[in-house]
């Protein structure tokens, strides 16, 4: 990855969808101020990232809260109408934003892009976690393999936030 601790999260728009609409937000205005674990993930869907990664996160939001994190972020390439239905098949509720990164704008700009072509997959994200405050990169567990989840994995993760 391109992005390294110490380094401030890029200026950069991805996606929400907001009461049924995709509406453009920005990384570094969400991450402003705040305490924010962001875990980047290659999609929607996919093994891993469902059995292992969101799970993860999700079960241990009320953890990360009293460790004083204020929000907990995902981010993947893919749609954000894919997001928000993979996160509401999740029950991720009000626990932790879907954000989409369609373009791969986000991804590309912090170095997390990886070619999963020859899987039928496209451009998409390594397998990352990061502690962010105050737009400012803290901590940044990333995966060697996109097939891995233990580095970036929140029970990991946790223990070092």
């Amino acid at each position: 990855m391109k992005i390294k601790v110490k380094d401030k999260i890029p200026n950069c728009e991805v996606f929400q969808l907001v009461d049924g609409h995709p509406v453009k937000k920005n990384i570094f205005e969400l991450t402003k101020g705040k305490k924010v674990v962001l875990f980047g993930l290659p999609g929607a869907y996919t093994s891993v990232c469902s059995a292992k990664h969101l799970p993860g996160y999700i079960n241990n939001t009320d953890q990360f809260k009293a460790k004083g994190v204020d929000s907990i972020i995902c981010i993947s390439v893919n749609d954000p109408f894919v997001m928000d239905a993979w996160g509401k098949s999740n029950c991720v509720g009000n626990n932790i934003i879907m954000l989409a990164d369609p373009f791969v704008s986000f991804t590309k700009t912090i170095g997390a892009d990886i070619d999963k072509s020859a899987r039928g997959l496209g451009i998409r994200s390594n397998r990352y976690t990061m502690l962010i405050e105050d737009n400012k990169v803290i901590l940044i567990q990333e995966e060697l393999d996109t097939g891995v989840c233990e580095v970036s994995a929140a029970e990991s993760f946790l223990k070092l936030v």
